[in-house]
């Protein structure tokens, strides 16, 4: 982390667009970068650094981690970096997540006010920050008190740790409850949530959340926007070396075995009918159409880029230009190829309202 003159690279935004993080005042530009998988893990030392360069040389200022990824080492190369490459901290966003823990003793993991607390402690030591911007809650703990977590979450942000709390992975009920309560207590409430969200991915983010978009405004910072790699079609003919189903084998077993079923067999279909409205009617790849697909939900706060080497981070911010190409009428051909749309709440007879009043 640097101030002052310490800072040796100055931040350019070049042409990334950037939007709110949920209702908060906070900007974090449309795609980000993060470490699930690879930074720490597959990706160590030198290769690290230069990923992040490239990423924040070309507009990306939001790094998500999280204290699970690489049993912490995400968080120690994430932090090694921004300081060895100088950046200015209040030009960087910079979140991370709680929940599994590192060790296994009965509160070194969960939503417990003493793991959230010492737990987001431990994530700064290995960051080496006084702050992230955003703490999330990696996965609801149906163990602890809801109001246990929301004050706890409070209490980390009084404190000066993080300015806002999110969610991963929480129900919709999970995430009202929480709300509820921050309202009653005078509280805040969760600003975010990290979902998978992606063209065979659906359900959750598109309907699930629906009235919370609404009602709380909610943003959400996707994850697995490419179907880790399958929207890229690089696993139509096979698992080539190297990839990610190749080198995490164990942790994609059911999906690399559904691939070979019915259902898998639909989706590389439906992959390859995509590659080909991709390129004769947009000019790019599907991986690029995929991502600016994701982008372009207007409750998509930031889309969340996994990056084994810097040219996937040139190569996947291409999506920029895709995104002002997906028309109406662009939409609808890929709704026809994926017929997957979650279905609207049911009116039970009642006749739509005036689309240009008040829905």
């Amino acid at each position: 982390m640097a101030s002052g003159t310490d800072v040796k690279v100055e931040f350019d935004p070049k042409n990334m667009p950037f939007r709110r993080l949920g209702p908060s005042g906070l900007r974090v530009p449309v795609f980000s970068l993060g470490g699930w998988l690879t930074l720490g893990g597959t990706v160590i030392g030198d290769p690290v650094k230069d990923i992040i360069k490239t990423a924040f040389d070309n507009g990306i200022n939001m790094f998500d981690t999280a204290e699970a990824y690489a049993k912490g080492k995400s968080e120690v190369e994430m932090g090694r970096v921004i300081k060895e490459l100088g950046l200015r901290r209040t030009d960087l966003v910079v979140t991370t997540k709680l929940f599994w823990g590192l060790r296994s003793g009965p509160n070194d993991g969960g939503l417990s006010r003493k793991h959230i607390i010492e737990g987001t402690k431990e994530c700064l030591e290995r960051l080496g920050l006084d702050y992230v911007d955003v703490i999330f809650a990696h996965r609801p703990d149906v163990s602890v008190p809801m109001e246990e977590i929301v004050r706890a979450f409070n209490w980390v942000i009084e404190k000066g740790w993080a300015f806002y709390w999110a969610t991963s992975e929480w129900s919709a009920y999970d995430i009202e409850e929480a709300q509820h309560i921050a309202t009653k207590l005078g509280l805040h409430g969760p600003i975010a949530e990290q979902c998978q969200h992606n063209m065979f991915h659906r359900e959750r983010p598109e309907k699930e959340y629906r009235p919370l978009y609404k009602k709380y405004q909610l943003g959400t910072t996707v994850f697995s926007a490419l179907a880790s790699g399958l929207l890229t079609g690089k696993y139509n003919a096979g698992i080539p070396e190297g990839t990610r189903f190749s080198t995490h084998a164990n942790f994609f077993k059911g999906t690399v075995d559904s691939l070979q079923k019915e259902e898998g067999l639909t989706k590389i279909r439906k992959v390859n009918e995509l590659s080909v409205l991709a390129e004769q009617e947009l000019g790019c790849t599907i991986t690029h159409l995929a991502l600016a697909w994701v982008a372009k939900n207007p409750n998509t706060s930031t889309v969340i880029l996994g990056a084994s080497k810097p040219e996937q981070v040139l190569d996947n911010l291409k999506a920029l230009d895709v995104i002002p190409k997906l028309t109406p009428e662009i939409m609808d051909k890929i709704e026809a190829i994926l017929e997957n749309q979650p279905a609207a709440p049911p009116t039970f007879g009642r006749p739509a309202l005036d689309l240009h009043g008040r829905l």
